[in-house]
């Protein structure tokens, strides 16, 4: 009866949340009419006369498809969430009002150029002419008639240039770089030896898999030197305060509360929800090749950026024109944006390309905190100073208001005691004098305003690559790898963002970079000392090879500026640059049958030590068969799924026997490229204390033993999942995607409504660290965790011949047709046509949709 009466429940909503997309409406704000042509797919193309009419409209039509995903967002970025849900978001609230996203975003709005303040303005006209034309929150979203089940006075507010501003922090976090790997060492410093804790983090192999940019290509001028890793004692010179610092006690990163206060950051932090995606399967593909390499004559850009799968997907393909080109309305762009925010994020306009990698330097710093609680001090050169405090109070639908004290330090906000339930975590560390207990703060450079916002608004009009570097230069945060290509032939690329200066190095283990682990924040030595300059920041214009390849690998081989040492470990970024290299000229359906591409590279390595292994079973030999003629390819089936399937099922088992026992249980090892390189290494060294299982004691297994219980537990594994015969495993069956509604498609949703809003039992190819990136976690099990969440070819040729394809659909609706109607696409690697001229998108139009200026009303 509930999954009738939610059915007949949500049947009576359909019609009325429905969006308009044909005929005419009028909305409030613009000036003169506007067209939206949308496509078969219901990809909108937007026509106006003015700038402010084009923004005005872009709002409009964000909310008619996914104004529910659009108020979510905002509400985790204010800290708010637990007004929407109740006290399931209390945690997220909590987290979000100890780092101040939405305060960061107030304090960027002034510091903005006037023509981004004037656009998000109209933007947010645009939203909130949405919200006015409903008849109330009903005919806003289905979402919210079911919320209003448990939480009935729930009311959208108006849309500010602040909401908007507020999901650029969003992206930054979950874009963040290596604070995991940091976490991680610190803690396994506890467990492990310093020897172990190398294996597990190897340096990365240049001389393998090659750098975005070789030494030809890019050098970092010699005349600077402030950012260069240095030793501890030529930090900050002679300075009173430096000097006594010197005699203050290291951290001891090792004793158990320093340990129960790094957790607890570390629990803190993970409250924060999966917006764009995290761990190690969160990066991209992007590569461009010169009009010399590619069969056009012009440069082919590609780009794929991998993020957490979500339904609605994170992306919303959009074209935005002015009719008439001109300084006071400049836009003619085409790509995809984010539902709540203007403009087009990565695309192209009339004149030039761009994709975005991340390039995931360190942004981010844990500070161990000698804090006195009672007298709310910290130390700092054997001073103690005030922390500073504010009051939050969280609003919780159907329960008591939440109040919270947010302490900072000068590095920024204290995490470890944002969770309930370890306020007693860092008592008496080992080091510290007196009473006080640890406590983590974190340092991260989205906590510092920045501009952003201009950066998209300025890509949207480059026109060269000047222009682009100008926009990149406001792109502080996340910082990205930025590929480009122009009309003229042109390519090149730029590493942006905001880099800290971190001049010590840790006292650690051997070749422990600045920023791998803690560091006494009572010691102004460790003090960030501003950002690296954007002019020593790596970039190359149109080198010589005509290819450039970002897919999150190192940078450079530089070692200045300090970008990072956790970078991916390359396999991606090789297997397309090999790729690229195996054939003369590039078409553009090369590029795109390169981002389907599936083999392993890292398979061939372990396959090889796999197949020696005496096994006396036939019932795990007949599964080991399926190896020996694979091709190292991950298709959902076939003989090569089939054997995926194992290879798979043996490598989870690798990863659990050989790493887990010595990690934290919730930093298990997820089985990517960082354990693909520390495995590569291990195989070598048969005894190392990576393979004895701790679990059996007096017992000291090797490589042998291990690999071999590893292909006997997936076989039996695969057994109970897939049936007794290898030949009918599907690596497909296996590894799905499961797209999951943010809010109303978890396990504690009744399932009639889940399924209402959940799509899932999609079956993908590849995996993780390779080029078809649909990743997965070896801890958790075979579904895909992360994926491509869009695809797309720019053809500088003919920008009508370009393709893309999105994860999702438009819609954010789950009864519109075009929820889901590019995810079987999406899902095989196929990309449909990207259209731009206006002659193109006319002729494909399937709805057309004026926006006039609302009838001013009578007076008399």
């Amino acid at each position: 009866m509930l999954a009738l009466a939610l059915g007949a429940l949500a049947w009576t909503q359909v019609r009325r949340t429905m969006p308009d997309t044909d005929g005419t409406l009028q909305v409030e704000g613009l000036s003169a009419p506007v067209t939206v042509l949308r496509d078969e797919r219901g990809v909108p193309d937007i026509y106006a006369d003015t700038l402010d009419d084009l923004m005005i409209a872009q709002g409009y039509v964000h909310a008619q498809d996914r104004f529910f995903e659009m108020d979510l967002r905002r509400r985790i970025t204010a800290g708010r969430l637990s007004e929407m849900v109740g006290e399931a978001g209390v945690e997220t609230d909590k987290v979000i009002r100890t780092m101040g996203w939405r305060r960061v975003a107030e304090a960027e709005l002034p510091m903005l150029e006037p023509s981004t303040r004037r656009a998000l303005q109209a933007y947010s006209d645009g939203v909130n002419a949405w919200i006015e034309a409903q008849d109330g929150i009903g005919d806003m979203a289905l979402e919210y008639t079911v919320l209003a089940q448990q939480n009935p006075d729930y009311r959208v507010e108006e849309w500010g240039p602040v909401d908007s501003l507020a999901w650029l922090k969003a992206m930054a976090w979950d874009l963040r770089g290596n604070y995991t790997q940091e976490l991680t060492r610190a803690r396994m410093r506890g467990k492990v030896s310093d020897s172990m804790m190398r294996d597990f983090f190897p340096e990365y192999d240049a001389s393998q898999r090659e750098p975005i940019l070789s030494a030809d290509e890019w050098t970092p001028k010699r005349d600077r030197g402030s950012s260069d890793p240095a030793p501890i004692e030529q930090a900050k010179g002679e300075s009173a305060a430096s000097a006594e610092a010197a005699s203050l006690p290291s951290p001891g990163v090792r004793d158990e509360a320093t340990q129960d206060a790094l957790a607890a950051a570390g629990q803190a932090l993970d409250a924060v929800p999966e917006l764009l995606g995290h761990g190690e399967g969160i990066g991209s593909n992007s590569w461009v090749v010169s009009g010399d390499r590619s069969s056009t004559g012009k440069p082919l850009l590609a780009n794929d950026p991998h993020l957490g799968i979500s339904i609605p997907g994170i992306w919303y393909q959009v074209g935005l024109h002015c009719r008439e080109v001109s300084e006071e309305c400049p836009l003619e762009v085409s790509g995809y944006s984010f539902a709540g925010l203007p403009g087009v994020v990565i695309g192209h306009n009339a004149k030039i390309a761009w994709g975005f990698t991340n390039l995931a330097p360190d942004v981010t710093d844990f500070y161990l905190e000698d804090v006195d609680d009672e007298e709310q001090t910290y130390r700092r050169d054997r001073e103690d100073v005030e922390l500073t405090l504010r009051e939050e109070t969280i609003a919780v639908a159907g329960g008591e208001d939440v109040t919270m004290t947010v302490r900072s330090t000068v590095h920024g906000p204290i995490v470890s005691d944002v969770v309930s339930g370890v306020a007693e975590a860092g008592e008496d560390p080992e080091g510290v004098e007196g009473d006080s207990s640890y406590a983590v703060s974190l340092a991260w450079t989205a906590l510092t305003p920045a501009t952003t916002a201009d950066a998209i608004f300025a890509l949207n009009r480059a026109g060269d690559f000047e222009e682009f570097q100008d926009a990149a230069r406001d792109f502080a945060v996340p910082s990205q790898n930025l590929v480009y290509a122009d009309v003229e032939g042109n390519i090149g690329y730029q590493a942006p963002g905001a880099v800290p200066i971190r001049s010590y190095g840790v006292d650690g283990p051997p070749g422990l970079s600045p920023g791998q682990l803690p560091v006494p924040g009572w010691d102004s030595r460790f003090d960030w000392e501003g950002f690296v300059p954007f002019e020593e920041l790596p970039h190359v214009y149109n080198p010589e090879d005509g290819l450039i390849v970002t897919a999150n690998q190192m940078v450079t081989r530089q070692v200045r500026p300090f970008l990072t040492e956790d970078w991916d470990y390359g396999y991606r970024a090789q297997r397309i640059l090999d790729l690229l290299a195996s054939e003369p000229t590039i078409t553009p359906d090369k590029m795109a049958r390169i981002q389907g591409d599936t083999r392993h590279e890292f398979a061939p390595v372990l396959v090889e030590h796999l197949m020696r292994i005496e096994l006396d079973d036939p019932f795990v030999e007949d599964a080991r068969d399926l190896l020996r003629e694979w091709d190292y390819t991950q298709p959902v089936d076939g003989q090569a799924g089939a054997a995926a399937a194992y290879y798979n099922a043996v490598w989870s088992q690798l990863v659990r026997l050989t790493f887990n026992d010595d990690l934290p249980s919730d930093l298990q090892a997820s089985g990517s490229s960082t354990q693909w390189e520390a495995v590569t290494r291990l195989l070598e060294n048969p005894r190392s204390g990576w393979w004895d299982n701790r679990g059996t004691a007096g017992v000291i297994e090797g490589r042998d033993e291990v690999l071999r219980q590893a292909l006997v537990d997936a076989r039996l594994d695969l057994t109970q999942r897939l049936g007794k015969d290898p030949s009918g495993w599907r690596w497909g069956d296996l590894h799905q995607a499961n797209l999951t509604h943010q809010v109303l498609g978890g396990e504690s949703v009744p399932a009639p409504v889940r399924a209402i809003f959940n799509r899932g039992g999609y079956a993908l190819p590849g995996g993780s660290s390779i080029v078809n990136a649909n990743a997965w976690d070896a801890s958790a099990g075979f579904d895909v965790t992360a994926a491509p969440s869009m695809r797309m070819v720019v053809d500088l040729d003919d920008l009508d011949a370009s393709r893309w394809v999105n994860q999702t659909g438009a819609s954010g609706r789950p009864f519109d047709d075009h929820y889901t109607d590019q995810v079987q696409a999406w899902a095989t690697a196929q990309t449909y046509p990207w259209r731009f001229t206006e002659g193109a998108v006319r002729e494909a139009a399937e709805d057309e949709l004026t926006l006039e200026p609302a009838a001013a009303e009578d007076g008399g």
